[in-house]
């Protein structure tokens, strides 16, 4: 049994397969997903597991060098927005790297989500929680 890592096997396998430049989406339990996309479902009920606390694991397995968001999550959600943003910093910090944080539509934001490599659902609630993360090297 996996005693320090990812308990959730695809998601596991998804971290470890991502390669430079290789995109992944987490998203609300509102997000549609693409057919064509692979999908990792963690919702469970209304808010878990939380969008944040699906950041926070992925962040934790994966050299990230860029996010996408919609613009709408800073309007709609600026409580959510500048915890993400806050983190993002942390990981740049702790990095010794920028994250690039770009912003786009959320309707942009629906069609790039079909470049993803697979679209993790978490039971977030919250309007427009949702993050692309383009993935770096660790060198």
């Amino acid at each position: 049994m996996n005693k320090h890592g990812l308990l959730h096997p695809e998601l596991a396998q998804l971290v470890t397969q991502i390669g430079h430049t290789d995109e992944l989406t987490v998203c609300d339990a509102g997000l549609p997903i693409p057919n064509s996309v692979s999908r990792i479902d963690l919702a469970l009920t209304q808010g878990v597991p939380s969008f944040m606390q699906t950041v926070e694991a992925v962040l934790a397995h994966t050299c990230i060098e860029s996010v996408v968001i919609a613009e709408e999550l800073a309007a709609v959600s600026p409580a959510l927005h500048q915890t993400l943003l806050a983190r993002l910093e942390q990981e740049s910090a702790a990095r010794q790297q920028p994250i690039t944080v770009t912003t786009i539509s959320h309707e942009a934001f629906k069609a790039r989500t079909v470049q993803s490599k697979a679209v993790v659902r978490t039971g977030e609630c919250t309007p427009y929680a949702n993050v692309i993360f383009q993935a770096g090297v660790t060198f």
